[in-house]
């Protein structure tokens, strides 16, 4: 008889633990892998609500001006849900018989100067995009931390700066926001400024962002406040990108 009662306390104890263990895995968020880049080797890309030419450009690895270029877009870069847009260019064989032709005439080509005027700090700053003549640009530290990650831990993508919940975050220098919101998996809430015709800055991973796309926006201006990363740390991932690239913010930024 004890014997009987005891087998039955143990089936009832396994059934606890078997229908507890079910309840736990039922209330779990699947695991999903995020990708914050669009995968090596798209050609194409179907524009989602919220996209941004400046967006998917940062997410391709190319610059706004080749992706225009490429999609016959014109400014100011205006783009439709569900368009399909080409992620390449010529193809090499083209290139080669500028590059021959160029070499031929004993002349440099030049492309037309452009140039943009951006306002703030009760100035007017004027850009050229020529190769021979670009503004160098003045850059600051977007907040004030310890570099996390440097630029080769992120896999030369960034770098992440310790901060605490909440701090502001601050634009690095003086420029245009091209994008605001949510919809680049794996950035969070994210800010892109353009800053001239070479060079962007990004401002990833924060709670709450302060500024609309297509605002003017001052160095050292208040833009978004510092969230939590996926370890529950408290960091700003904070990129460069020149012609679409990304560089190493430490080489731009001053000495601390």
């Amino acid at each position: 008889m004890l014997g009987l009662i005891k087998w039955k306390l143990i089936a009832l104890l396994f059934l606890i633990g078997f229908l507890s263990a079910c309840a736990s895995t039922s209330n779990r968020a699947p695991v999903k892998t995020l990708n914050r880049d669009l995968q090596n080797g798209s050609k194409y890309y179907r524009v989602k609500s919220g996209d941004t030419l400046y967006a998917i450009g940062f997410r391709a690895g190319y610059d706004y001006h080749q992706l225009a270029k490429w999609n016959r877009i014109k400014p100011p870069y205006k783009i439709k849900v569900g368009e399909t847009l080409k992620l390449f260019g010529p193809g090499s064989k083209n290139r080669v018989k500028k590059k021959v032709a160029s070499k031929g005439s004993g002349k440099k080509m030049r492309t037309p100067s452009q140039r943009i005027t951006l306002s703030g700090e009760g100035k007017k700053l004027s850009i050229s995009n020529t190769n021979k003549k670009v503004l160098k640009l003045h850059w600051q530290w977007p907040v004030k931390g310890k570099i996390l990650k440097n630029f080769y831990q992120t896999g030369k993508k960034g770098i992440d700066i310790l901060g605490k919940y909440g701090q502001s975050v601050r634009s690095a220098a003086l420029g245009k926001v091209v994008y605001s919101g949510d919809g680049l998996i794996g950035y969070g809430n994210l800010v892109i400024i353009k800053h001239n015709d070479l060079y962007l800055s990004a401002y990833a991973n924060n709670r709450r962002l302060l500024v609309n796309e297509g605002q003017q926006v001052k160095k050292g201006q208040e833009i978004a406040e510092i969230g939590r990363a996926k370890d529950k740390t408290s960091t700003l991932h904070f990129e460069i990108r020149k012609n679409g690239k990304p560089v190493n913010p430490v080489n731009f930024l001053p000495k601390k």
